[in-house]
């Protein structure tokens, strides 16, 4: 028994499309008399089946041997393509991360969607979002993460869209499609190349492939960036990262699972690729330098924001920049960390926003205030989040970067600096949101703000109790690294001072964000200087301006240049042909008299003409010919 629901656990991504499959009826209008309800009660079983079916196999396959299950797809002369399967420990671990925070989210979208009229329809779309994810936490096989990957891409655009009847939610969903499928292409386009050179398409394979059959540097270099491409859509990362701020107009239950779990998808690929990225030194300078633009710039951007859910999205990207440039580095053990941590924290975080703007109608910081009283479940939840997403002792955000500075890698100076960086701007940014929303005298949206219902508070305070156990996972993870590689006694600045410095930095963040100043009623600062930077900071760096003056100018120029090359161009020969047509046909209805000998004069002169057009060209080679035969 045990080993059937070991081998079957691949199934468990079936379940939530099973799910999403069962809402139909409901979605599409066929059973009405008992409103959709019912809809999302059958995806929520489906959910905690896939929950219970994956946790029976975490348990079995934990410090156990890693298997592989292979599924033949396509046999088409040489092309042999399979879809592998990966059952092991961190494949199954990363599956249980999904179905909880996919469970918890979807049991608080029935408080958060309670009187949506298309709650079916939304369940549906989140049954096929958790299959794609759960699909990509055990899939062995970039051809099928590819797959997956646009399922989640579409899943995105539809979710992202779900309030269809908003134009500004219309442009949101199609600007979030397009931006991820710049990515996808140069994906796909990395995909194919790899193969032809490798010698399959699983991560197992490409990582032997890396070490025994390298390629061209030339090569190796636009293969790793086109691979890095996909990613770099998916995780919101610059220059590709404006989707995930415009993706917040979308409901928010969604917006849990897209701050946390999926963004995590598209770097869990990655990290499945680092072994590609070793064949170029350009590559992984590449990944190193995304990361920290992403990360500086968009810590930056996220406390300019008034907005409570554009505030946190931004620290999403900061800290999968930290992910980028732990690959980049060659520290996978730290990017699957920080993935773990910062995904369980995150949601915490946009659970305890939803309930605030569910109660108050409002997503503006500058118009709440003492919230503290009325919402101490969703107080609570937004500073043990809080406190997640910092290095603060003893969450788990802080032994994951204190594993990352115990001298067992190689930390520069320069990485430490971006470390205390991100995380004192993340800490600031973090108190200054607790201070505008929680503290403080009620405002006019506030003094009537009640506790939210219980399908809201139950999974917040379950993910609660789950952040604050979460540091067990580097804890335990350190241990099992520790019996099984050697500690490096790698001395340095930043393994001396890199811990005190961590806990300084997100001590200094906090206080300047608790001594700062709160302008209710006008944000702007009165420095003209400062405002300066801070419009930069809040317009995120104009970098929709520049895409418009540079990328969408360029596109629109060709199109007016393809539009008239077809509309004079080929259009005009066409049309000169026709008009030739035309004219020789209405020339032509003159010869139809009836009479017969007007046509055999017709006929007669055109073969006259023909035969004259025949010997006219070919005369000179006849005389010549007979010239050579006759005798002179």
């Amino acid at each position: 028994m045990n080993n059937f629901l070991l081998h079957s656990s691949w199934f468990v991504p079936v379940y939530c499309l099973i799910g999403a499959v069962l809402t139909l009826p409901w979605s599409l209008g066929i059973i009405q008399r008992t409103g959709p309800r019912p809809a999302a009660y059958l995806n929520l079983l489906m959910t905690l089946l896939s929950f219970v079916h994956g946790s029976v196999a975490f348990i079995l396959i934990w410090q156990g041997e890693t298997e592989k299950l292979l599924f033949k797809w396509l046999s088409v002369a040489d092309l042999d393509l399979f879809l592998s399967v990966e059952l092991s420990p961190v494949s199954l671990g990363a599956l249980e991360l999904i179905t909880v925070i996919s469970l918890l989210s979807q049991i608080y979208a029935l408080g958060y969607m309670e009187k949506d009229w298309s709650l079916a329809r939304f369940f549906g779309l989140m049954g096929i979002f958790e299959a794609a994810l759960g699909g990509i936490a055990l899939s062995d096989s970039l051809l099928l993460s590819y797959g997956l990957l646009e399922i989640l891409t579409l899943s995105t655009y539809l979710l992202v869209g779900f309030w269809y009847a908003q134009p500004l939610v219309v442009s949101a969903a199609r600007d979030a499609f397009l931006t991820k499928r710049v990515g996808d292409i140069i994906l796909l386009m990395g995909l194919v190349a790899l193969s032809s050179y490798g010698e399959g398409l699983t991560f197992s394979q490409l990582e032997n492939w890396a070490l025994t059959d390298p390629v061209p540097p030339l090569t190796a270099t636009l293969l790793g960036l086109s691979l890095i491409a996909g990613p770099t859509g998916k995780c919101a990362q610059f220059p590709l990262n404006l989707w995930l701020d415009e993706a917040m107009e979308g409901p928010n239950p969604a917006g849990i699972m897209r701050n946390s779990i999926v963004v995590s998808a598209g770097a869990y690929v990655l990290i499945k690729l680092q072994p590609v990225f070793t064949l170029s030194p350009i590559a992984s300078d590449v990944l190193i330098i995304l990361g920290v633009v992403t990360a500086i710039g968009a810590s930056l951007i996220a406390m300019a924001q008034i907005d409570i859910k554009r505030a946190l999205c931004h620290s999403t990207s900061a800290y999968l920049g930290l992910v980028f440039i732990a690959v980049g580095l060659g520290h996978v053990d730290i990017a699957f960390l920080l993935l773990f941590t910062h995904a369980i924290a995150k949601a915490l975080l946009f659970m305890s926003a939803g309930s605030t703007i569910l109660t108050t109608s409002d997503q503006n910081i500058t118009e709440m205030g003492g919230l503290w009283s009325r919402m101490p479940a969703t107080t609570t939840a937004f500073v043990v989040g809080s406190a997640g997403m910092v290095a603060l002792l003893p969450m788990g955000m802080f032994w994951t970067w204190a594993k990352w500075l115990d001298g067992s890698w190689n930390v520069s100076l320069w990485l430490l600096a971006i470390l205390l960086f991100v995380n004192g701007l993340c800490a600031f940014n973090l108190t200054r949101i607790f201070r505008s929303v929680f503290l403080g005298t009620p405002q006019k949206k506030t003094r009537r703000a009640p506790e939210v219902p219980w399908p809201m508070a139950f999974p917040m305070v379950t993910l609660t109790i789950f952040t604050l156990i979460a540091p067990l996972a580097p804890i335990r993870w350190s241990l099992l690294l520790s019996q099984t590689t050697p500690i490096s006694t790698n001395s340095s600045l930043a393994v001396e001072w890199g811990i005190p410095l961590v806990i300084l930095s997100g001590l200094l963040g906090c206080l300047v964000g608790i001594f700062r100043p709160i302008r209710r009623a006008w944000e702007r600062l009165a420095n003209r200087y400062l405002r300066l930077f801070q419009d930069l900071f809040a317009y995120d760096f104009y970098l929709d301006k520049v895409y418009e003056v540079t990328v969408v100018a360029l596109v629109a120029n060709i199109s007016k240049i393809t539009v008239w090359f077809d509309r004079y161009i080929v259009d005009g020969a066409v049309n000169l042909i026709s008009l030739f047509t035309i004219f020789s046909g209405n020339a032509l209805k003159y010869n139809v008299s009836g009479q017969s000998q007007f046509y055999v004069l017709t006929i007669l002169i055109s073969v006259g003409l023909f035969l004259w057009l025949i010997l006219n060209g070919q005369w000179s080679l006849i005389t010549d010919f007979w010239s050579n035969f006759l005798p002179t």
